[in-house]
């Protein structure tokens, strides 16, 4: 039997009263490309014409919006003459987006954005509906002199500056790209085995020791107390920037590659000894063999 807890949406509905200037939250039931149509929980629909969806030019409805969407937007007319309750996105982006900009900026979030537009000191784009610029120092890791060959990529930005005072939106890739990059530094290192040998080139010298260039991105520390056996006073003594060496992997504690070239140095000379003990041993069993034989003849019997 039906009860009056089955009409708890409608009766909701039709005592809920729908002002100009509202902010609705709809589902989207129907998308062509003049129009969308949303279900508001109310006894009439929701109706947003496709110029007042986006202030974007190159927005296209038909692949930007679909079949059970969400969407607010501002009530424009309650009424459009057809039963209809017409709808602005634009309107309603304009009066959201602002918090949504400020809570990405708080939150760090990382947004996927589209370079519309360049000039010589960056690039532009949209997000959340706002026009926001890109320094070129802040497309990349690196600072971009051709901002015109961006144009049309997509890349992965933060929100820096949001001033809605000052109408002034401020992304930045180069954050992400060096999280991205130091992501993918850690996991090379974590792959290296400590107890590992390391070819590299000498690329700087610090009083401390030196640092190692081991390729694809990676450097590693070799301390002045591992650089050589003997006691040196800097780095200088024994190495210069561009030398070749070898080293051992120590460890990779902190993503910190610790390197000792005196390891190898003292493996070698641990190899000589044991190969000369051996080569000793040897000689040494042979001669006692043949004494013994010689001990056991009786010469003039």
């Amino acid at each position: 039997m039906e009860t009056m807890d089955d009409y708890k949406e409608e009766l909701e509905a039709s005592f809920r009263k729908v002002s100009e200037g509202d902010i609705l939250s709809g589902t989207v039931i129907d998308v062509n490309e003049e129009e969308v149509a949303l279900d508001l929980k109310y006894y009439a629909p929701g109706i947003i014409r496709v110029s007042d969806l986006s202030n974007d030019p190159d927005f296209n409805v038909m692949e930007e919006v679909h079949k059970g969407d969400v969407i607010e937007a501002t009530v424009i007319k309650t009424d459009d003459g057809q039963g209809n309750i017409l709808l602005s996105r634009k309107e309603a982006n304009d009066a959201l987006a602002w918090e949504k900009l400020q809570q990405m900026l708080e939150d760090g979030t990382v947004v996927t954005v589209k370079i519309k537009e360049s000039n010589p000191s960056g690039v532009l784009t949209n997000l959340e509906g706002i026009r926001a610029f890109i320094p070129a120092s802040k497309i990349t890791l690196d600072y971009v002199e051709d901002t015109q060959a961006w144009v049309g990529k997509e890349i992965k930005v933060k929100v820096i500056t949001a001033d809605k005072e000052k109408n002034k939106l401020v992304l930045s890739g180069r954050e992400v790209a060096r999280e991205e990059a130091e992501e993918e530094r850690n996991h090379r290192i974590s792959m290296i085995v400590p107890g590992s040998v390391l070819e590299g080139t000498v690329e700087s010298l610090m009083p401390y020791g030196a640092f190692v260039n081991l390729g694809n991105g990676l450097s590693g520390l070799v301390h002045i107390s591992q650089i050589c056996e003997r006691r040196i006073g800097k780095p200088s003594e024994v190495l210069k920037v561009g030398q070749k060496v070898k080293a051992k992997v120590l460890n990779t504690n902190n993503n910190k590659i610790s390197l000792s070239m005196k390891a190898l140095e003292e493996e070698m000379v641990d190899t000589e000894g044991a190969q000369d003990l051996e080569k000793y041993t040897s000689k040494e069993s042979t001669g006692t063999s043949l004494g013994s034989l010689l001990a056991g003849l009786k010469l003039g019997e």
